[in-house]
């Protein structure tokens, strides 16, 4: 296999990660739509729609100061360079960004109510299939794991038998989406769902991390990792139910 892969449609040619992280933003907000149709929301449009915006800042914001903390040494190094400053991003620093930035607006807004499951299953599946194109973006996008000798390592073309990083994220986000979705069906605090997908997400990447060849910041931890261990202090301890229990019969009398 060679990485990266390029799709030719046609007279175009498409990088494959682009293709994938364009798809996963679609069938992202697309399924979003639809939950907020067939389940109701806990507020009104008016404020989702501020929440909305509040969460695409917050997440670019966050995706990019997390990427910059991962080398701070490089980063200074490259504070003139604005290529190198707008194209590294992650998705933990997305998550906790957009999380800040929603509370921020809630506050703000006077909302009390935890208003983020709608956004569980959504990013659950939109993050699974942009890991498949980290998949196919290779080892360059720092997304894949370190070499291995078990027998499911793969070659991106460069020798090395490595960890598919990507396809470990992508599966086990489409294992939470479908307990996520039987969760749904059942009465539950409000922010419940947002709640389970952030801890069992920031988890996995504590985890998986370890194996790939990230820039150690201190006690054997990368940024991301850091940042993951911020966010289950978070969820698991901090983390209060506002609003009343939610049910599916709730939702659609909304």
């Amino acid at each position: 296999m060679h990485l990266p892969l390029y799709l030719h449609i046609g007279p175009w040619t498409l990088h494959a990660h682009t293709v994938f992280e364009l798809l996963a933003y679609f069938v992202g907000f697309r399924l979003y739509l639809r939950q907020r149709r067939s389940r109701g929301d806990v507020i009104g449009g008016y404020e989702r729609w501020w929440l909305v915006a509040a969460a695409i800042a917050g997440g670019a914001i966050g995706s990019r100061a997390l990427a910059w903390a991962e080398s701070p040494a490089l980063t200074l190094d490259h504070l003139r360079d604005s290529g190198y400053l707008l194209g590294g991003k992650t998705v933990v620093g997305g998550l906790l960004g957009g999380t800040i930035a929603v509370e921020a607006a809630k506050r703000a807004l006077g909302i009390a109510r935890r208003t983020g499951d709608l956004f569980a299953v959504p990013l659950a599946v939109g993050i699974s299939i942009g890991r498949i194109g980290c998949f196919f973006e290779g080892p360059g996008d720092q997304t894949w794991g370190g070499p291995t000798n078990l027998p499911w390592g793969v070659d991106p073309g460069d020798g090395l038998a490595r960890h598919p990083s990507p396809l470990y994220e992508a599966a086990f986000l489409l294992m939470i989406a479908v307990l996520l979705s039987r969760l749904a069906k059942k009465s539950h605090p409000d922010g419940w769902l947002f709640r389970v997908f952030m801890t069992a997400y920031l988890g996995f990447r504590l985890l998986t991390d370890a194996i790939k060849p990230e820039p150690v910041l201190a006690l054997g931890l990368g940024a991301i990792q850091w940042a993951s261990v911020v966010g289950l202090v978070y969820y698991t301890v901090a983390w209060r139910p506002a609003g009343p229990p939610h049910s599916r019969t709730a939702a659609e009398s909304h």
